[in-house]
């Protein structure tokens, strides 16, 4: 079993560290991660600039881009292999409902399901690090799972843990997405030269935790697994907006 590892918090992040010594026996374990925090880059790639590759005392390879860069690199060119699993964490924060669409870690795991590499990427849920401890075992327990009974075709799991002993774990479900509100407004400041900047404003309140979605789970004290897939076909509309361009398609 070959495993690239990679994150969004950056190569020497706490997390990183703590799911590559729970992967340890799994099998041969690559790092390719960001050089620097990249939390919230979503899917980007550096379209703009040449990135360099570097290796770190510890031996993982990191790169001055976003995590979708770096597992793209790791498997268009750095590596000599192709991958039997891509693993993208353990987060410093949840990633969960809308959120997996801003993250970095989601799409590092994303990058590699779309070369079609079953992935898997992990949170922790509270950030700070507290009970990294845990989140690591219970990857580890999800990684032995997929080397002994591997899921059959390529998939993509975000996988999200909570910030307790692993004793007061519950149970490990599959959930679907729940969903939020919109964002909070945003913050307005100034420089101190006088001119107006923004923050983006916290995320918004959660508007769907049943029991089946990842939000439910969490405030259960139950590891959510979801599965996604990057369809973005919206088929229940398809024969509505084909009605509604039909006038738009005919010759003019």
């Amino acid at each position: 079993m070959r495993i690239l590892v990679s994150n969004d918090d950056g190569y020497n992040a706490p997390g990183l560290e703590a799911l590559v010594g729970a992967l340890k026996g799994l099998g041969d374990v690559t790092v390719v991660a960001p050089e620097t925090n990249c939390s919230g880059s979503s899917n980007s790639l550096t379209l703009n600039r040449p990135l360099w590759v570097r290796q770190a005392s510890n031996g993982f390879y990191y790169v001055n881009g976003t995590p979708s860069d770096c597992v793209h690199i790791a498997l268009t060119g750095l590596l000599d292999f192709r991958p039997d699993l891509v693993v993208s964490g353990i987060n410093n924060g949840a990633n969960m409902g809308e959120d997996t669409l801003y993250s970095g870690t989601v799409a590092a795991a994303t990058e590699g399901y779309l070369f079609g590499i079953p992935s898997i990427a992990f949170s922790l849920v509270r950030k700070g690090w507290e009970h990294i401890e845990s989140a690591a075992e219970i990857a580890r327990k999800v990684v032995e799972r997929q080397t002994s009974e591997p899921l059959t075709g390529h998939f993509l799991l975000n996988v999200n843990i909570p910030a307790v002993p692993v004793q007061a774990i519950q149970e490990i479900r599959v959930t679907r997405l729940g969903k939020r509100h919109p964002s909070e407004p945003v913050v307005k400041t100034k420089t101190p030269y006088g001119d107006p900047v923004y923050w983006i404003g916290p995320v918004g309140s959660v508007s769907d935790s049943s029991a089946d979605t990842d939000f439910g789970a969490i405030e259960q004290n139950a590891v959510s697994i979801t599965p996604l897939r990057f369809d973005l076909t919206h088929y229940d509309q398809l024969d509505l907006v084909r009605d509604w361009a039909e006038p738009l398609c005919a010759n003019p």
